[in-house]
């Protein structure tokens, strides 16, 4: 298990116009970059123009002769929930528009592989398609958009991923990342940019007089579910213009004016619509409709999130919910599997290799991604996990660190070792690749040698950032809220984690695996704690008496009766301290956490209340990861 170094996050000068919020909201606001109110917006019409976006003029005047033509559309998505939802809202749009032929095509990650390539654009000519569109891939599909121009097939593509040197021959691209896009918000999801087509082309037709009594203007806010949905699920951060459309789906979910398919997929996983995050989205829900993708085929999600109606919708979640558990199960084998292998190597923490690389003829392909996350969560170390492909080739999933751009090292890799890598894509943190079997260690070589150029010491250094103490009287319900209200929280504005001493006051384990706590504040006032998935070896320990947590703020709902608590952390010290810190990138029922900064004995503690005298460290030890969280047990997934 990887250290972690626990360190304040730095503060700038607050502005003014921050000053209307509370203390510690300026501080959290400021210190992740916030400056003017306008980035704290949440109106739909606060959104980046349409117009921004290249390559959108010459995709909306695609559609409209599409439309005006009846063509047949197919449009051609990915295995993963943003492809699931950018098709399920491309789908939905069109449809609302007067589109009366329009299909999808998922490719089988195990027949197809990733996006529009041959074989996929062989099959939608096949299934008699005149134009198509691809959702959340198409940026690196050159050899596919030439198949299809070539059988005199048009091409609309609509992507997000970072394109490669050479652009494919569509009618249209609109991507955000495509060179010369003034668009700002460089980190719209694949949903996103799908939802972004069909504002445009809307506009569009209203500039035509399109609608009319029988032909309605559609009400594009119903799709903000997907898109809320889809957004948070591929991870992208959560800058201005991607928290809005998240705080949007948010607010129409919560107003009971979710579809049928994402309705069946809260229930399935126990949440309540009215009290939905925007962490429900990617621990509860986006895990059972990537299980599909993963497991069997997308278009199973797909069906979900197009059912026309809640029992039909249920259904479909009830096959996802059991693909997930499966997925799980499947998981856990291959992360003991893979942490043995690195334990069989005997490498000690600090002789690691700068990126661990990983394969297991057995491995499951599908799972490939997940345990990649996991095992990069648990050493800090780039990972590729591979997996067997078709005809002596090697599937790969990559999960990177802060400051290490995996994508861009995939690409110097394939620079230098032309023919190394057959194919790859992906993003800053996350990538997908294929290799030949047989080149596997060759490969693991050539990357570590590429590697080495950028990694550095204090990169391979893991930091859990704290917003500093709380003071005690937001120890409260109120308080939590108020911090729930003050996101949508995600991928780079991270949920608000503080620090402060607390006196254990009970500790037991539920169901063998979760440490239950009751803490103690400084004044008195009392605590619930939990620690997900703890180490039932180590834990409880009566010799602790005295901690001082790595923590945030939750509410219990248990019965619909809120009481306010402290959840997640991590066993860990500051840099000057003998113990570490252990801290997910985000929270994950799974492997949930609390941080130990650190700990008095029980004989060493001061009493009740006592805390000004100074902490009495226990001999050194790694606590692994907890969360804590008012008693409430609603987070496992």
């Amino acid at each position: 298990m990887s250290s972690k170094t626990i360190q304040r996050r730095d503060v700038p000068s607050i502005s003014p116009e921050l000053q209307q919020f509370h203390p510690v909201l300026q501080r959290i606001y400021a210190s992740r970059g916030i400056a003017q109110q306008l980035q704290l917006a949440r109106s739909a019409a606060q959104l980046v123009p349409f117009s921004e976006l290249k390559g959108i003029d010459a995709a909306v005047r695609l559609l409209q002769q599409a439309l005006e033509n009846q063509l047949r559309i197919v449009i051609v998505g990915d295995f993963d929930a943003d492809g699931a939802t950018s098709t399920a809202t491309l789908l939905s749009g069109l449809k609302a528009f007067g589109f009366r032929h329009v299909e999808y095509l998922v490719p089988n990650r195990f027949e197809y592989g990733y996006g529009l390539s041959v074989e996929m654009a062989e099959l939608a000519v096949g299934q008699g398609a005149e134009l198509i569109i691809t959702v959340d891939n198409g940026i690196s599909a050159l050899e596919g958009v030439a198949l299809a121009k070539r059988m005199g097939v048009k091409v609309l593509v609509t992507d997000h991923h970072l394109p490669g040197a050479e652009l494919p021959d569509a009618d249209a691209i609109v991507n955000p990342n495509q060179p010369d896009c003034p668009f700002p918000s460089k980190q719209l999801a694949g949903v996103g940019v799908a939802f972004y087509l069909l504002m445009a082309f809307r506009a569009y037709l209203r500039e035509l007089g399109h609608f009319n009594s029988e032909q309605p203007e559609p009400n594009l806010a119903e799709l903000l579910d997907l898109v809320a949905l889809g957004t948070v699920a591929d991870v992208v951060p959560l800058d201005t213009n991607n928290r809005i459309l998240v705080h949007q789906g948010l607010q129409r979910i919560r107003s009971g004016k979710a579809r049928p398919g994402v309705q069946a997929l809260i229930d399935v996983a126990n949440r309540k619509a009215e009290k939905l995050t925007a962490q429900d989205f990617g621990f509860a829900l986006a895990p059972r409709l990537n299980a599909a993708g993963r497991l069997d085929d997308m278009s199973l999600g797909i069906s979900c999130l197009l059912a026309p109606d809640l029992p039909r919708a249920r259904m479909y979640a009830a096959e996802l919910d059991g693909l997930n558990q499966e997925r799980r199960e499947i998981e856990a084998g291959m992360q003991q599997e893979a942490l043995a292998s690195l334990q069989r190597l005997s490498f000690a923490q600090e002789q690691l290799p700068d990126v661990l690389c990983l394969y297991q003829s057995d491995w499951h392909q599908g799972v490939i991604g997940i345990l990649a996350g996991r095992i990069k969560e648990q050493f800090h170390r780039p990972v590729l996990v591979f997996a067997k492909g078709d005809e002596g080739e090697l599937k790969g999933s990559a999960r990177s660190i802060p400051g290490l751009h995996i994508r861009d090292l995939l690409d110097e890799v394939s620079t230098q070792y032309p023919g190394l890598i057959k194919k790859f894509g992906g993003h800053a943190m996350a990538a997908g690749l294929t290799i030949a079997e047989d080149r596997f260690d060759t490969f693991k070589l050539a990357l570590g040698f590429v590697a080495k150029k950028y990694i550095t010491p204090e990169l391979l250094t893991a930091v859990l950032y704290t917003d500093g103490d709380l003071p005690g009287d937001c120890l409260s319900v109120a308080f939590a809220q108020l911090l729930q209200q003050a996101g949508p929280w995600g991928q780079a504005f991270p949920e608000p984690v503080f620090e402060g001493d607390f006196l254990i006051r009970q500790q037991r384990l539920i169901a063998d695996k979760h440490l239950k706590l009751m803490l103690e504040t400084a004044t008195g006032q009392l605590v619930d704690a939990i620690w997900f998935n703890a180490d039932n070896k180590a834990w409880p320990d009566a010799n602790v008496k005295m901690i001082r947590l790595a923590y945030q703020l939750d509410i219990n709902d248990y019965r619909d009766q809120q009481s306010g608590g402290q959840r997640r952390g991590d066993a860990a010290k500051r840099p000057d301290d003998e113990e570490r810190a252990f801290r997910p990138r985000q929270f994950d029922p799974q492997s949930s956490w609390l941080a130990v900064l650190s700990r008095t004995s029980m004989r060493q503690a001061p009493r009740s209340r006592d805390m000004a005298e100074p902490l009495v460290h226990a001999s050194p030890r790694v606590v692994p990861p907890f969360r804590i969280s008012w008693g409430s047990l609603k987070g496992l997934s």
